[in-house]
């Protein structure tokens, strides 16, 4: 009888040595699927596209303003976004499709529009390297959250 206690044992702690790690796997590729790269700021009328000496309240809002996610030295065109009545923005991407690291490093944000549309003593385009705030776990999606980390005036 004990022999078949411990042969039951061996067998069931054999089982979940197998079991487990194929679980992890598949939670991995789930955790993946279930994933989301959120790209969102607000846009501000002023050369730097962000809040001016004044305050929020000083500096207006950059309204429908085109803002454009572009990667590599070519500068390809991965996602575009407008911003809405209050100057926000929010670009979402695919998480298996793109790695943190290479958008941090390789991608920028450009304002297309140009700031004269927001203000005619303005000239040139803003332009945005990215930077990571964390994450946001939200039921089962785990959100990367990104933000411009400074625009600059381009002439």
């Amino acid at each position: 009888m004990a022999s078949k206690t411990i042969l039951l044992v061996c067998l069931l702690v054999a089982t979940v040595a197998i079991v487990v790690p194929i679980a992890e796997a598949q939670l991995g590729l789930i955790s993946g699927l279930l994933g989301l790269i959120r790209i969102q700021g607000t846009l501000f009328c002023s050369p730097t596209g962000n809040v001016g000496t004044g305050g929020a309240s000083a500096t207006p809002v950059f309204a429908n303003a085109t803002l454009q996610l572009l990667c590599g030295t070519l500068g390809n065109v991965i996602s575009t976004a407008t911003t809405n009545s209050q100057g926000i923005f929010s670009i979402l991407l695919d998480p298996l499709q793109f790695l943190l690291s290479s958008l941090l490093s390789d991608c920028k944000l450009m304002v297309r529009t140009p700031l004269s549309a927001c203000n005619s003593s303005l000239t040139g385009l803003l332009a945005s390297p990215l930077q990571f705030i964390g994450n946001t776990i939200s039921g089962l999606l785990n959100i990367i959250n990104i933000i411009p980390g400074g625009f600059n005036l381009i002439n």
